[in-house]
């Protein structure tokens, strides 16, 4: 296959500018009939082929946006990415995905990697490794640069964006002031994923509720790690040596094994134990018993997500960044008592 040539390869050969063989290949009336004619000539000659999606000219946008998740595997994403191709599809935006897979350093590779025109704007929820490092550096740098970007869930509060977060600290209040109504009164926390911000601010929420019923803070009913190993085997022991009626668990991976290792020792859920899980995916609904659980409503916040990124890139005047706050919602299933 003829190998194609690029801009600078061409600018090179005929000793021009790489701006005076854009122009002159965008057929620009700031350049010459006779030099055009000759760039466009030796062009076709190279086999160049313009790059479309990166084509980020005056007055021409790419109509691409970038969404990066951290997680493939975690439903609550694949439904936001729902909710963000529904509205770029209703704005005529194509969608570029990709998965930075919890690490600071692809997630600097793919913000690099994409902020040279290929996108207009990114859509993002911040990796595991930046909030653990407390690392932002990198999302301020692209918005310096010009490309805009909008966060959602894991936030940086550093950072200067639109950001669509939920009520993380005010669902958990709710979650566990449901248990305390429904008479349990040893509550544990649990987390595989502790560090992240949105489960600081569960946690918060869980201390909160339990000061606001004058109930006493036990560390012995708190498990915050970043490690699933770690937490397999604290939660095997929390069950172990002590007789709890509550869990609250913050992520999915908590309320899997908390759920799982209760049922291994013979207590009945509910009636001995209520669990109540974050995050709505289909195993919550499909696990014996069903685990109730807080609703984030995925698509929503990619809506949300969307329709900011699109209204600032579509901007003509001075844009204000906003934070949009979307209401979670407490659905019981069979994991908790009825009130």
């Amino acid at each position: 296959m003829k190998e194609k040539a690029t801009l600078k390869q061409i600018a090179k050969e005929l000793n021009v500018s790489v701006s005076t063989v854009s122009k002159a290949l965008n057929d620009s009336p700031e350049i010459s009939e006779p030099t055009k004619i000759k760039i466009q000539e030796f062009a076709k000659l190279k086999n160049y082929k313009p790059n479309i999606i990166g084509l980020n000219l005056k007055n021409r946008k790419t109509k691409t946006i970038g969404v990066i998740i951290p997680n493939i595997l975690n439903s609550f994403f694949a439904k936001v990415f729902s909710g963000i191709e529904k509205v770029a599809e209703e704005k005529g935006y194509n969608v570029l995905t990709c998965i930075s897979n919890e690490s600071l350093e692809k997630e600097i590779h793919t913000l690099d990697m994409l902020s040279n025109g290929t996108i207009d704007g990114f859509i993002l929820s911040v990796s595991e490794e930046a909030q653990k490092q407390n690392e932002f550096q990198h999302f301020i740098d692209i918005i310096n640069d010009g490309t805009p970007i909008v966060m959602f869930d894991r936030i940086a509060e550093e950072v200067d964006c639109d950001k669509v977060i939920v009520d993380d600290f005010d669902s958990a209040v709710n979650a566990t002031q449901h248990l305390i109504q429904l008479g349990c009164k040893k509550i544990a926390m649990l987390s595989a994923i502790g560090n992240l911000s949105v489960i600081k601010l569960r946690a918060k929420g869980y201390y909160k509720a339990l000061e606001n019923n004058d109930f006493a803070i036990d560390s012995d009913l708190v498990i915050l790690t970043d490690s699933e190993e770690d937490f397999d085997q604290r939660v095997q022991l929390l069950f172990e040596n002590n007789t709890l009626d509550g869990v609250f668990a913050l992520d999915e991976h908590a309320s899997m094994m908390a759920m799982k290792v209760a049922i291994k020792k013979g207590i009945k859920i509910p009636e001995q134990l209520s669990v109540i899980g974050f995050a709505d995916g289909l195993w919550s609904r499909r696990m014996t018993p069903s685990l109730s659980t807080i609703s984030q409503h995925g698509p929503e916040i990619g809506e949300a997500a969307a329709i900011l990124l699109i209204q600032n890139l579509e901007s003509k005047e001075e844009y204000k960044f906003k934070t949009r706050v979307i209401k979670t919602e407490l659905r019981q299933r069979d994991s908790t008592r009825k009130l």
